[in-house]
């Protein structure tokens, strides 16, 4: 057995160009989708009704629709209309088309969350609308969302594994031209499935840090040592810790 596992390390630098590539088309396309996103929650918010419109439109259609097909599309039938792209490029439209559609449900539900007294107070200070927008709603729609966006991170991810049909050599598809050298089905798959491991799990930790170091009071509030101690011996609270002692 070892000497299959031998013969896979010879591809090591082939994965690790594969996995960097997952990377770039992930970090670019999320960046789509959170423009795509915000953009079109707005839209949903705005009086105009022609935006509403095409907002709801775009939103339908994206989640009602499978992301390969859409791939399909972008990729393979946008030539027809003489628009061509790389397998790279489709890929990072595609999906961040896609996830954009889901940020802008998620955006929504978070700029609805913010109280709309702290609206009426902002508007009769006579703040600016764009003020407003940028200091009083964003951050505490972010905040209450930020579980949410990481999340839609990692599925982007993961959902990367799709541009194997349009032949982009990302983690799935190099394994997939890998196995088909070597016939190691458990042992290829395998790694392609560890990787996709280590880079979700660190998107959740980065996420996690980042939503200690940008909110206050932070996300995940720490548990304090004494508290700690109680639990440790079975109490959940002082009153329980007076009783004890």
């Amino acid at each position: 057995m070892s000497y299959q596992w031998l013969t896979l390390w010879r591809y090591a630098d082939t994965f690790l160009a594969a996995a960097w590539l997952t990377l770039q088309v992930t970090l670019l396309a999320f960046v789509l989708a959170v423009v795509l996103g915000l953009l079109s929650a707005l839209a949903k918010a705005s009086p105009l009704a022609p935006l509403r419109w095409l907002s709801h439109c775009y939103v339908e259609f994206i989640r009602n629709t499978p992301v390969l097909l859409q791939i399909f599309i972008i990729f393979f039938g946008l030539p027809s209309l003489g628009i061509t792209m790389s397998a790279f490029t489709a890929g990072v439209l595609a999906l961040g088309i896609n996830v954009g559609a889901y940020l802008s449900e998620t955006f929504r539900a978070g700029m609805q969350s913010v109280p709309k007294g702290q609206l009426e107070a902002a508007y009769i200070l006579g703040i600016p609308r764009q003020q407003i927008f940028l200091s009083v709603v964003l951050p505490q729609a972010a905040r209450a969302v930020w579980p949410a966006i990481i999340n839609n991170l990692i599925q982007l991810l993961l959902g990367t594994s799709l541009l194997s049909a349009i032949a982009l050599p990302e983690l799935t598809g190099t394994a997939t031209v890998i196995n088909a050298r070597t016939l190691l089905y458990i042992q290829t798959f395998s790694v392609v499935a560890l990787v996709y491991l280590v880079l979700s799990n660190l998107f959740s930790w980065l996420g996690s840090v980042a939503g200690r170091r940008m909110f206050h009071p932070p996300l995940v509030t720490p548990v304090k040592k004494s508290a700690w101690r109680w639990v440790k011996k079975g109490l959940t609270s002082p009153v329980k810790r007076e009783n004890a002692l």
